[in-house]
């Protein structure tokens, strides 16, 4: 089965049931840039995107919530397709310099196909660049899956188990300490056994953002009660003087991990953090391939390995990472771009290497918005299906508009 060709499609649709569109996201998190005050003034506004990115925005004129995501489709001359997604139109561009290498080239040699992509974008072994590789990645498993009529899992040696614990990740939510306490709440309910809290303030803040985000952390502590995993993350945008401050208060409300607390090129900082933390540190979300994991392994920088599936090499560099973490005897619990693939990927790996799935409960109504049948807990997990492949398929109901953004042709 040879590819024929590959083609990026831009999907816009109207996400329904916000009577106003600005509520959508209620608070945002820390960001690097935060160390100005011009961009640490803005609020949650940061979160929601524009017409060129994947996350909902807001369409002035309609006064509507506008979706516009890209899926990837490869062709073969089987017949059978794969697709991967969503994307971003700057993403779709870099796929459009990538995949041409992979035309006419065996479809089911995804080790071959992603080792050249690799050789040849040699300066796009981290960023941008591998993001696309880890897209096409993805969608050739896809392919594979319908080739052989099989789920992703099996063709990786699973399933280890029927059903994936989720975590709640609470991107997008208020972090005032009463709706804090509520959200905390309802996720406990909804059989969540674990939540990951978003810090709204890093150092540029002073004493008193500190003060906030400790606030957090106890309100969120207190609607859980003792015996529940709580996280929280600081998406690298604290400094080693600030989280050596602010760890050891946060260590009162007993932490199942602190998040990417520096910069991810702070590889000394974040060993040293790891070392001398009594809470432990997870990271990696911002790493790209094996290399740069063995790197943060290698150091003993991070408890957990948190390797993105869409950004760090796909399917195919996530194994060879999940078994890195596996001799260091450190959990690989994937960022959440896509549920899909990581439901996939930890499903066919021991639960002591992958335990459990980030859900992104706010981000994904609007992330998996024209997904058929998106993969969603119940109860706090989700089940394994049947369905060929990684089991990505458009919601064409809710498609309102389709533009090419690239094509082999």
């Amino acid at each position: 089965m040879k590819i024929t060709g590959y083609e990026c499609v831009e999907l816009t649709g109207t996400l329904e049931g916000y009577d106003d569109a600005r509520t959508f996201y209620e608070e945002r998190l820390a960001i690097p840039l935060d160390v100005y005050d011009e961009f640490r003034s803005i609020g949650a506004e940061y979160l929601m995107g524009t017409d060129d990115v994947m996350t909902p925005y807001v369409d002035e004129e309609r006064d509507e919530i506008r979706v516009t995501q890209t899926y990837l489709r490869l062709t073969t001359d089987a017949g059978i397709e794969g697709v991967a997604g969503p994307i971003d139109r700057e993403w779709a561009r870099l796929v459009d310099s990538v995949a041409g290498l992979l035309v006419g080239r065996d479809a089911l040699a995804t080790e071959k196909l992603w080792d050249l992509m690799y050789r040849n974008e040699i300066h796009g072994r981290k960023g941008k660049t591998m993001k696309a590789i880890s897209a096409i990645d993805c969608a050739l498993w896809d392919l594979k899956g319908k080739y052989y009529d099989e789920p992703v899992y099996r063709l990786l040696g699973g399933p280890t188990r029927t059903e994936i614990p989720a975590y709640a990740s609470m991107l997008g939510y208020s972090v005032d300490p009463a709706d804090v306490r509520e959200r905390a709440t309802t996720m406990k309910a909804a059989g969540y056994d674990a939540q990951k809290w978003f810090f709204r303030h890093g150092p540029g803040s002073g004493t008193d953002g500190l003060e906030q985000n400790l606030e957090l952390a106890e309100a969120a502590r207190n609607a859980v009660g003792d015996g529940y995993d709580l996280m929280f993350d600081c998406w690298m945008s604290w400094t080693r003087s600030y989280a050596e401050r602010a760890i050891p208060k946060l260590a009162d409300y007993d932490p199942r991990w602190i998040e990417e607390p520096v910069h991810p090129d702070r590889l000394d900082q974040l060993a040293r953090l790891r070392e001398t933390s009594s809470v432990p540190i997870a990271g990696g979300e911002h790493e790209y391939t094996r290399w740069g994991i063995h790197q943060l392994l290698q150091r003993e920088a991070l408890d957990v390995v948190q390797a993105d599936t869409f950004w760090a090499g796909g399917i195919t560099e996530l194994q060879r990472i999940c078994t890195l973490g596996s001799v260091h005897d450190v959990p690989v619990i994937p960022h959440g771009h896509s549920v899909s693939a990581n439901l996939h990927l930890t499903a066919a790996q021991s639960p002591a290497v992958s335990p459990v799935l980030e859900y992104l409960v706010k981000w994904n109504e609007g992330f998996q918005f024209f997904l058929e049948e998106p993969p969603e807990p119940e109860d706090g997990v989700i089940s394994l299906d049947d369905r060929p492949g990684l089991g990505i398929v458009i919601d064409e109901s809710v498609v309102e508009s389709r533009t090419q953004v690239c094509s082999s042709s």
